[in-house]
């Protein structure tokens, strides 16, 4: 059993990065709700909701970032369901699920992609106030990456705080952004808007496109709802983000397109933040930056904490030891510019991740009965089938059939492929019957 005392001296509880979080170490649901509710309500997460408008009217639009983010609340939701009943993070469910070895390309995989995206919004945040204010890009970047490291390194606590800030900062920001707009563009069209001509977005795609804003971080949930106090307040917490908050971010990005209020939405997408600059004011500047830096430095604590998490247990090192390292790493991208590769990260976020979480779903939760007792392996190959053919399937659609959604044909696609293999081989167990038995009513499964 890990302690409670950290490697700081005693003053920051433990992370629990080895081993599930106790009962009496959870949190309540408004923590954990918390944590989730200001990740996906970002400034990031407004520009592909404005896209995806610019690209399909707003109806439709609508229509595909409302799917979107009703399949995510399923997805993401069962995977906190079960991450609140066993209090595990999302090493320890692949390891479960992809073996004891084999975890280590799941878990490793992923915990690399977040920190990629620590990278784009850091730089994001540079780039936002370079073109709001003029200030160099490179030296903003460095600056706000360096707190939003210090807001990591100080835990789950510290992701519920800006979380918590994070969400009414962005709320107070559109509608400042929709009263400065109605003054010059009028809201009755709203609803007929037909897109920017020429869009080429598909409705398939744009639904990827929204999953995929947050399909890494959402199939790493555990990491999040395991501080949870049951699987019910897990699902709970998560719907607080999804659909909830990440509705209220794309749809607001949505609206201001199709108010006409933002000058080349196929580009800029939903960012409101030249609005907000616009008249000059000093007070609104001041808050401009303010909300820039928290709202950004919400969702960058929240992925270089998943990121941390799951290296320090790879290695098995501490999460705060590891945000340090894996923060300083994502800090020289952001400097460098990798976050400006945004489509590539999306593209390969929407292929690879859905079939990886679906596997997990499949195993840990359609037949999780087997799990009690079941033979350890230290690489389980059906796991690594169903999530490669997934992702394989999910290639192939978004070549050559992009009036698809890759991320939903890959997810069931993987889940399916599983849940078959698994199904036709006989379940390998350890024990007794009674055994087993036991200790399903142990863990209440």
């Amino acid at each position: 059993m890990e302690t409670t005392q950290s490697d700081t001296g005693g003053k920051l509880e433990s992370e629990f990065e080895h081993s599930p979080v106790p009962p009496e170490h959870r949190k309540s649901l408004m923590t954990v709700a918390a944590v989730w509710f200001g990740f996906p309500m970002i400034l990031t997460n407004a520009v592909p909701g404005g896209i995806v408008v610019a690209m399909l009217g707003f109806k439709e639009g609508f229509a595909a970032i409302l799917l979107a983010n009703l399949i995510m609340f399923v997805f993401v939701g069962l995977l906190s369901y079960r991450a609140g009943q066993t209090g595990k993070n999302f090493a320890l469910q692949t390891t479960e699920t992809f073996g004891s070895v084999g975890y280590i390309v799941a878990s490793g995989f992923l915990s690399t992609v977040v920190v990629g995206w620590f990278a784009f919004n850091t730089g994001a945040t540079g780039s936002a106030l370079h073109n709001s204010f003029g200030w160099n890009e490179a030296l903003i970047a460095g600056i706000a990456g360096v707190i939003f490291i210090a807001a990591t390194f100080l835990g789950i606590k510290a992701l519920s705080w800006t979380g918590a800030l994070a969400a009414p900062l962005f709320i107070i920001a559109v509608i400042i952004a929709v009263v400065i707009a109605a003054g010059h563009h009028d809201f009755g069209g709203v609803t007929g808007y037909a897109g920017i001509a020429g869009g080429t977005m598909t409705f398939g795609a744009a639904v990827t496109a929204i999953m995929a804003t947050f399909l890494d971080s959402g199939t790493m949930a555990a990491d999040f709802t395991r501080w949870s106090k049951n699987g019910k307040q897990g699902v709970i917490a998560t719907a607080s983000a999804f659909p909830v908050a990440s509705l209220i971010a794309q749809l607001s990005g949505g609206f201001l397109v199709a108010a006409g209020a933002i000058a080349d939405p196929g580009t800029a997408g939903g960012d409101f933040t030249p609005i907000l600059t616009g008249p000059g004011n000093i007070v609104l500047d001041i808050f401009v930056v303010i909300f820039v830096v928290v709202n950004l430095g919400s969702v960058c604590s929240h992925c270089l904490y998943n990121g941390a998490l799951s290296w320090s247990h790879i290695v098995r090192s501490k999460m705060r030891l590891l945000t340090l390292i894996l923060g300083a790493i994502g800090l020289a991208a952001a400097i460098a510019g990798v976050w400006s590769f945004y489509v590539n990260w999306l593209a390969l976020l929407g292929v690879i991740v859905p079939p990886l979480g679906a596997v997990l779903i499949a195993d840990q939760i359609v037949l999780r009965k087997r799990l009690v007792g079941r033979v350890e392996r230290r690489v389980r190959p059906t796991a690594f089938i169903g999530w490669g053919v997934g992702a394989v399937v999910g290639l192939v659609v978004h070549e050559t059939l992009p009036s698809f959604s890759d991320a939903i044909v890959g997810m069931v696609v993987g889940l399916v492929v599983y849940l078959a293999i698994e199904l036709a081989r006989r379940p390998e167990h350890t024990g007794t019957r009674a055994d087993a038995e036991e200790a399903h009513a142990a863990v209440g499964i």
